[in-house]
């Protein structure tokens, strides 16, 4: 194999590597449940790892908190209301303050960065990641939608860049794992499980009725607010699959997806002679993290590790796509191409806040996404400008429909 390859997979894979005594790192999205996780494992490699940038969305009394803790050389708050709390408190500090969308973008090109984690959630994360990659840095992605979204463009984007993608989410990190020292043209199939979330075993006709709490109420993970609804509506089963046609260079068709209660198998490989690998873990996301952050490197760890009774019952079903109907959506959407995936994840995530707040029902959210797709213009081509303008009208659009 060659570098050179157009699988983001090789592009990661095999690249020419630098070593950074500590590696820099910027965490866009740091308050959240990805970017605290990754401080906290930050905090027990203080020899390979320092923060140099913090971005938080709104909760800016949490970023000080977190920057008067770390001593980053930037703290950045995109809500530009909470910018004089963040100055005040941080510039007696030596830390440099900023806000807004602008700033957070320019943050991606300091010279003091040379990894950014992506845990924000949403399309928010697209922009940044963009500059990111423009700029050389190195992403540890946690922010699926990036892909998700524009996944051509960012393919593109680093095919021009010495920038590496290495995955932080935990499927698309057992992939990873499992395709290391591996030729891409023997993989048959890529195979990434879900848990089923909550209402794996409801009956189709009680989730009309399902609460925030109930939804809300994932039996194995513990994640921010629109990642655990994801998980219990299945959409997010559909941007993996879509995020793992970008990620390792994969044919739709060779991409499944499979529920796995108990979520200790995180994801498999299938190959041409019949063999499976599979990684193991507990549920825990500061494994990937660790893994990612390492250059797929193993750092020890005093994690508990997986014990053999936590592994004497594994089990494995089909997705019952009447009961999650969303999960077809990523085939869909590869299947259709251009800008359909921007569409549905634009319509998901206004129908998630909306369910949040309590203004829709659960089941809402598949028939908001699907009533996008019927009304939304359908560009075969999009362009960067093309995407942004699809997540905009796709966002007022469904508020509408949610109004009417």
């Amino acid at each position: 194999m060659m570098c050179g390859k157009k699988s983001l997979y090789l592009q990661f894979s095999l690249k020419c590597r630098k070593m950074y005594s500590p590696k820099r790192i910027a965490i866009l999205g740091s308050t959240g449940s990805i970017g605290t996780q990754t401080l906290d494992v930050i905090s027990h490699y203080p020899e390979r790892f320092e923060v140099s940038v913090l971005i938080a969305g709104s909760k800016v009394d949490t970023l000080i908190q977190q920057a008067t803790a770390r001593r980053p050389r930037m703290a950045i708050i995109a809500d530009e209301t909470k910018y004089l709390k963040l100055k005040e408190a941080l510039e007696p500090l030596g830390i440099m303050t900023a806000a807004g969308a602008q700033a957070v973008a320019d943050a991606m090109t300091t010279d003091f960065t040379d990894t950014v984690v992506t845990a924000t959630v949403g399309y928010s994360g697209l922009a940044p990641t963009l500059r990111a990659i423009s700029a050389g840095k190195d992403i540890a992605l946690a922010n699926k939608e990036t892909l998700v979204v524009a996944g051509d463009i960012v393919t593109e984007a680093l095919k021009k860049s010495k920038s590496r993608v290495i995955p932080v989410d935990s499927e698309h990190s057992a992939i990873y794992q499992c395709l290391a020292g591996e030729e891409p043209s023997h993989v048959k199939q890529l195979i990434i499980t879900a848990s089923g979330g909550p209402f794996r075993t409801m009956a189709p006709d009680r989730l009309d009725t399902v609460t925030v709490a109930d939804a809300l109420h994932h039996p194995n993970w513990s994640m921010g607010a629109k990642i655990t609804i994801d998980s219990a509506t299945m959409v997010n089963k559909a941007f993996e699959i879509i995020e793992a046609r970008w990620l390792f260079g994969m044919e739709p068709e060779k991409i499944h997806a499979v529920v796995h209660p108990q979520s200790i198998i995180h994801s498999m490989v299938e190959f041409v002679d019949g063999a499976i690998k599979a990684q193991l873990g507990t549920p825990d996301m500061r494994l990937p993290i660790r893994y990612a952050l390492g250059d797929a490197t193993r750092l020890p760890s005093g994690d508990p590790a997986l014990t053999l009774e936590a592994m004497s019952r594994l089990t494995f079903e089909r997705p019952d796509t009447e009961r999650f109907p969303a999960i077809k959506l990523g085939h869909y959407a590869l299947e259709r191409g251009g800008n359909t995936a921007c569409i549905i994840n634009a319509a998901n995530e206004v129908a998630v806040a909306a369910f949040l707040n309590n203004s829709i029902r659960f089941t809402d959210i598949y028939r908001l996404i699907t009533r996008a797709l019927d009304n939304m213009p359908f560009i075969a081509t999009p362009t960067y400008e093309d995407y942004v303008a699809t997540n905009a009208e796709t966002r007022r659009m469904t508020e509408q429909f949610i109004k009417g």
